[in-house]
């Protein structure tokens, strides 16, 4: 079952997403359970990391959509965030609180059913892999998923996390051997990449939480070919 929340001040919104809700669910065969919140406090209140998704209205009377999701955020760093709002300049401070997308109001279901299986895809490529970074003192077990990219210096990598920098001895190619499997993507001689991080391309580079990592001539096609499975 996926747990979704829905945050909307407005009733008519409520009643139109609950229905998509419903109706990707009879089309996918998905179990979905649906939970409304009229304001940002009041999902904010007992949050105990208990949903996959949430709708998320950016304007909303006590509490907006965006101040809510910081809340969130220091809570939950796993769960989808994607907005709802009528301003598509907040699609570019939905990096500040790692949201995945946004559905521009007014809502149609196939923008919203196309949001929606992104994130429900999210979910299902999600797992538990756990790696061992030999940082400076000792060692240090990090969920893969909250790796952003490794970058190598020399003999030294930086893994870039949801939690900050790492800094450890290592090679690339070790890197590369162990997070290969799991989704990470040579972007350059200098880059691993976490393909489920990857916002976008542009300009020949992938585009990883708010940076721009190139990508090497040699890569690009391999680089864009997985990208292209990983996001289905």
């Amino acid at each position: 079952m996926i747990h979704v929340a829905v945050v909307e001040d407005e009733q008519n919104y409520i009643d139109q997403i609950t229905e998509y809700l419903r109706r990707y669910e009879e089309e996918e065969k998905e179990e979905i359970h649906i939970t409304v919140f009229r304001d940002g406090d009041g999902i904010t209140a007992e949050y105990k990391a208990q949903f996959d998704i949430i709708f998320m209205d950016i304007h909303m009377k006590f509490v907006d959509g965006m101040t809510a999701a910081e809340e969130i955020r220091r809570i939950d760093s796993k769960v989808i965030i994607i907005f709802i709002t009528n301003m598509t300049q907040y699609a570019i401070r939905g990096y500040e609180v790692d949201a995945l997308d946004y559905v521009l109001k007014p809502v149609t279901y196939f923008a919203f059913s196309q949001k929606l299986k992104k994130a429900v895809s999210r979910i299902r490529k999600r797992t538990s892999v756990w790696i061992t970074i030999p940082v400076k003192g000792g060692l240090l077990r990090v969920n893969a998923e909250d790796i952003y990219y490794v970058e190598s210096q020399g003999h030294t990598l930086i893994y870039h996390t949801a939690e900050g920098s790492l800094t450890a001895a290592g090679t690339m190619k070790s890197a590369e051997a162990e997070l290969g499997k799991i989704g990470f993507c040579r972007g350059n001689k200098c880059y691993l990449i976490n393909l489920q991080h990857v916002d976008g391309i542009r300009d020949k580079c992938a585009l990883v939480k708010g940076e721009s990592l190139q990508l090497s001539r040699a890569r690009v096609n391999e680089f864009m070919q997985a990208l292209t499975r990983n996001w289905g």
